[in-house]
């Protein structure tokens, strides 16, 4: 039974970790500018959209091209979120194994 109390400290750890890393997720901020910086996206390490900052004069530009940049914005700012968000629970995870799993 000492291999399940060690597995249960493991776990606890793991668990205190997780908590840590999602209050840091949370301050993390990201920050994503395309078209020149005429689309300005602010989001968190854990995926939360904090801003959106749109120069005035693309919004003058055809709706088409303004809808199709912020939409590339918001997915390239999505993406680095999860990126960020992937990298750091690995690094909180990979310690802890449980016996007869890879």
């Amino acid at each position: 039974m000492a291999g399940v109390g060690k597995l249960l400290k493991q776990a606890q750890k793991m668990q205190r970790g997780i908590e840590a890393l999602q209050t840091q997720l949370e301050a993390k901020e990201i920050e994503v500018s395309t078209a020149g910086g005429a689309v300005k996206l602010k989001v968190n390490g854990a995926g939360k959209f904090l801003t959106l900052t749109l120069d005035p004069e693309f919004l003058k530009e055809d709706a088409k091209v303004v809808g199709e940049t912020i939409l590339a914005a918001v997915q390239d700012a999505a993406k680095q979120a999860k990126d960020y968000n992937d990298a750091e629970m690995q690094k909180v995870t990979s310690a802890f194994q449980v016996p007869g799993f890879m």
